[in-house]
């Protein structure tokens, strides 16, 4: 017995939920629906991950530039901006 992807779904409960609000002329989406998703994704898909994997840092080869480069530019910036200013100062 093949089952649907749970993105199908998800595409036809939203799709009931939608119509059902716009039969009772409520506003759609709104708490109560976003209630009723949290309930049935941690009925039926409890112990699923995000993705199938656990999540995980990222090497320090690939981490290390992104935290090097943000401040190395601002350290320059700043350094930019007091050179700037200061050789500005005796020009009147």
């Amino acid at each position: 017995m093949r089952f649907p992807s749970g993105l199908k779904l998800y595409g036809e409960l939203t799709n009931c939920t939608a119509l059902v609000a716009h039969k009772m002329d409520c506003f759609w989406p709104n708490r109560l629906v976003d209630e009723f998703f949290i309930r049935v994704h941690k009925h039926y898909f409890h112990n699923c991950s995000l993705t199938g994997r656990q999540l995980k840092d990222p090497p320090n080869r690939i981490l290390g530039p992104f935290i090097a480069v943000p401040i190395l530019v601002t350290l320059l910036m700043t350094a930019l901006v007091v050179w700037r200013s200061k050789r500005s100062e005796g020009m009147v």
